[in-house]
């Protein structure tokens, strides 16, 4: 019997002039193509996906500080995933192995349960569904509570948009945020929102659109401008015009962008983290704060959906 991928079950799909493949391990997005190009940093197939890349995240996205939480008037420390900052990072299920409940040529809708344990006591079942069509990729995530008790829950997409050739420094972004979210520099821990504009705007500030440069971000962004239709929208553009844009609904009030700096100039720079999110980065930790964290919690047998969309451009 064939051992199957390092990245798990894969899932092709096809609509019009767009092509994904999603890997079951993470509900991973492995690669998303528009007429051949991609529109996220792809993997291979028989390859450990490289950190979080494309990666589903639940049930918290981003970082819990030290792995130490309160919820219900009781302490929980979970593994510390991050080591080299001390914190957990993403979440309990990019890591686990999705079955696919339903699938057809354009779609595919895995599950995969987040079982009780020690630093999270609480059963969630995780329904994510990928969706293409002429307007992109849609996926969506659904959480249901399958515990006796209230649970807390984030979650949020891990992809890597990709405009054109060359690296994040040539290429044009549009972020229409007008806070983000300071953190310290050596373990990226939340200290408090800022405006754009006001310490570094030329760092944080792309409410219009411009170069990305030299500039490092892994930071998150609130305050988000929408649409008529409720959605936020990051645009991403090469030096031509082409490029990739990723549209969320309100369920996701925070976006966490990174530029994927690296130790290794070879992998550094490929891609433009946009990670659109339920709650703020130790949203776990919400108490802490004199902003809204936005920490969801899902009462017993209910279920809440968040969604987003990555679209080409040009």
């Amino acid at each position: 019997m064939a051992r199957p991928p390092a990245s798990g079950t894969q899932h092709a799909l096809r609509a019009g002039d767009y092509e994904a493949v999603v890997a079951s391990v993470g509900a991973t997005l492995r690669s998303l193509t528009y007429r051949g190009r991609d529109l996220v940093v792809p993997f291979d197939a028989d390859e450990v996906r490289p950190s979080y890349r494309g990666a589903t995240l639940a049930p918290w996205p981003n970082r819990v500080v030290d792995g130490a939480y309160s919820f219900g008037g009781r302490d929980f420390q979970l593994a510390l995933t991050e080591p080299a900052r001390s914190h957990a990072l993403h979440g309990l299920a990019a890591w686990l192995d999705f079955d696919a409940i339903d699938k057809g040529p354009d779609h595919v809708t895995l599950e995969a349960v987040v079982q009780a344990q020690t630093g999270y006591p609480w059963r969630v079942v995780v329904t994510t569904r990928f969706s293409l069509g002429t307007d992109g990729l849609t996926q969506s995530v659904t959480a249901r509570n399958e515990s006796a008790e209230p649970a807390p829950w984030g979650t949020g997409p891990h992809p890597y948009l990709v405009a054109g050739d060359g690296l994040v420094d040539e290429w044009t972004l549009e972020l229409p945020a007008s806070r983000v979210l300071a953190v310290t520099e050596d373990r990226l821990a939340p200290t408090g929102l800022v405006a754009v504009d006001a310490d570094e705007p030329d760092r944080f500030d792309f409410r219009a659109a411009r170069r990305i440069g030299s500039a490092f971000i892994d930071h998150a962004y609130t305050g988000l401008e929408r649409g008529a239709d409720g959605t936020a929208t990051v645009r991403v553009t090469d030096p031509a015009g082409s490029g990739v844009e990723m549209s969320w609904d309100a369920a996701c009030p925070w976006v966490q962008i990174h530029t994927a700096d690296k130790p290794d100039p070879a992998q550094s720079r490929l891609g433009l983290a946009v990670e659109p999110m339920t709650c703020a980065p130790d949203a776990f930790n919400a108490g802490s704060y004199d902003y809204d964290a936005g920490l969801i919690v899902i009462e017993p047998a209910a279920s809440v959906t968040a969604s987003w969309r990555i679209a080409a451009i040009g």
